[in-house]
């Protein structure tokens, strides 16, 4: 006997009112993923609320993502419009309202992405593993507010996606971009995760770089290495900013090496970054020579080889590339403007900057920003025409800020103008009173004038509102350890050996007639005691320590945090004369580069 025959259940059909709704909400997915302007997106929302899909969550899910990527501007006003107490939430349409806030270019646009985890808890939605990587990086971006990321970490606990691998990688970017005081929290997290990705190690590594522990980064880059796990290009992009800030040139070389050997894909990105940091760790040939072996290039890669040209005073040469740039075909933006700027600052090309100054309206259409009117000031500045950078300030069409009349205070200084630069100054104390460059400027200026009393009352003034001198700080890079120099610190094991080494070379600056800059030492000594300070300063310790461990006729390079002082750049000329020497010094504005007994800033910076 056959067995009964098990008929299959009929095929659902749709009732007649469903099928139309079910073909617009489709044709309405399909125009929202060829929206691609605002135009066409807003074309689409038009036919959004024609078909009645105002409360779809898929197409609003779909609207919200194509807003974010053709029409930032679009979010905010469609969230605001269509996103009512009635539409039925889903974690799919709360973690893209999250993902769309937290990657628009609109700032204001961005600090309201968390908003949006309250709403989905209040809606009775679980957030998935999805939820939190997008939480996460939103919060990192809110500024100087870590409560909202302290919660959403705990929320990751209590719905048990904290030890997912994306959840914990975010967790460490988000930690480490709150700042120093974060890091151990962004470091307890990487010590309790599995670390088999590179993507792990490239956020540790990336939050050490932001939270200034350069050094730290390095360390832990080699503990990747040690632990087998191969780096990518975003290890590579963060060592490489370690080694820009710790201006260790043998890092960023063997880096370089080391993207050839291991295979990493030489992207653009990449390649832009080791210009970068070979340029601004004093290798600029290098740079040009990663620049120049590159297949493609951004304006990015122009503008980085022309600011690397640029701080060694190599303007002719910085020109030329810029000109360059312009003969390949690719437009000069307003950073490219700076730097070629920058360019004809330090090498005194006056005509040359204020023909490019010009070119900015007439030829590309870029109104010029306060960084352009900076460099304008500066050339004239250096180039002694202090009259002309007055009047260029006083007609510029914006307000000039405190960076431009401290370059015109240094301007003042550099050319004899006391008395201007010193009611500039003044006038800048008076509205800006925190600021502690302000204080130091006038009291040099004091200084250099020999009004004791005056000075003085500078120092009672900072001491009174708490404002202190940003202490001078010196790095040195010897056979792979970074070294750190402050004036008058004891803290290295050989500082007995460095101070004696000091005063060898104090010894020898006066056998060959080298007098002290003592004018400008910022205590009221007697002569003797000023002369002794200055032989202090962090960048004479570096140097005395490179040349008791390095043989005769090595490069000797330094990294300082502040500007170097006039007896100090005067010293390092002498003392490259009489030991032969060649030194490189990075301050915070440009390279200096002292070469029997002179410098390649010509004694203007």
């Amino acid at each position: 006997m056959l067995p009964p025959r098990v008929s299959s259940p009929p095929s659902p059909r749709l009732s007649p009112s469903a099928a139309p709704a079910r073909s617009a909400e489709q044709h309405c997915l399909r125009l929202l993923a060829a929206s691609s302007t605002p135009t066409s997106l807003l074309q689409s929302v038009a036919f959004l609320l024609k078909s009645g899909l105002h409360a779809n969550p898929l197409v609003l899910t779909r609207l919200f993502a194509a807003s974010a990527s053709a029409a930032p501007a679009l979010l905010e006003p469609l969230v605001a419009a269509l996103l009512v107490p009635s539409v039925p939430l889903d974690a799919f349409l709360v973690n893209t309202l999250i993902r769309a806030h937290a990657t628009s270019p609109i700032p204001s646009v961005r600090v309201r992405a968390a908003a949006f985890f309250p709403l989905m808890l209040r809606g009775a939605v679980v957030p998935n593993k999805f939820t939190f990587p997008f939480l996460l990086k939103a919060c990192a971006a809110l500024p100087g507010s870590p409560a909202f990321g302290l919660q959403a970490h705990a929320s990751s606990l209590k719905f048990g996606f904290a030890t997912d691998q994306y959840v914990s990688n975010t967790l460490i970017h988000m930690y480490s971009c709150f700042g120093g005081g974060f890091l151990g929290d962004a470091r307890n997290v990487f010590d309790r995760m599995r670390k088999e990705s590179a993507v792990t190690w490239s956020a540790m590594i990336g939050g050490y770089v932001r939270g200034g522990l350069s050094s730290d980064a390095v360390e832990l880059f080699r503990e990747m290495q040690a632990n087998g796990v191969r780096a990518d290009e975003v290890t590579v992009i963060g060592v490489l900013a370690a080694a820009t800030d710790l201006g260790a040139l043998e890092l960023a070389r063997w880096v370089r090496r080391f993207v050839e050997r291991e295979g990493i894909g030489k992207s653009v990105t990449l390649c832009n970054a080791l210009i970068d940091t070979l340029a601004k760790c004093g290798d600029v040939d290098g740079a040009v020579a990663v620049f120049e072996g590159m297949q493609q290039r951004s304006v990015v890669s122009w503008t980085s080889v022309i600011d690397a040209l640029a701080m060694e005073g190599r303007g002719k040469e910085a020109v030329r590339v810029f000109e360059d740039m312009k003969v390949a075909g690719v437009p000069p933006d307003d950073v490219a403007f700076i730097g070629v700027l920058t360019a004809c600052s330090h090498a005194g090309m006056v005509d040359e900057g204020c023909g490019y100054f010009d070119s900015m309206r007439v030829e590309y259409g870029i109104e010029p920003k306060i960084e352009h009117y900076g460099c304008m000031v500066d050339m004239f500045g250096r180039a002694g025409m202090v009259e002309r950078a007055m009047e260029f300030v006083r007609t510029m069409p914006i307000q000039p800020n405190p960076v431009i009349w401290r370059s015109l205070v240094s301007a003042c200084r550099a050319h004899g103008r006391l008395e201007l630069g010193e009611s500039i100054t003044r006038s800048l104390i008076h509205e800006y009173p925190a600021h502690e460059a302000n204080y130091v400027m006038l009291s040099n200026v004091f200084a250099l004038t020999q009004r004791w009393k005056e000075k003085s009352e500078i120092r009672r003034e900072m001491s009174k509102r708490g404002i202190k001198k940003v202490p001078g700080c010196s790095i040195v890079e010897l056979d792979g350890e970074v070294h750190e120099f402050i004036a008058g610190d004891e803290s290295h094991p050989q500082y007995k050996d460095i101070y004696r080494m000091v005063e060898e070379m104090a010894r020898e600056l006066r056998r060959v007639g080298h007098i002290a800059a003592t004018s400008e030492v910022l205590l009221d000594l007697d002569e003797e005691d000023k002369e002794g300070s200055l032989h202090w300063h962090s960048e004479k310790l570096a140097i005395a320590f490179s040349l008791l461990r390095t043989p005769p006729g090595t490069q000797v390079r330094v990294v300082k945090n502040l500007r170097v002082c006039s007896d100090c750049h005067a010293a390092i000329k002498c003392i490259s004369q009489v030991y032969r020497r060649e030194i490189v010094v990075r301050d915070r504005s440009r390279f200096h580069r002292f070469k029997d007994g002179s410098c390649s800033c010509k004694d203007f910076w």
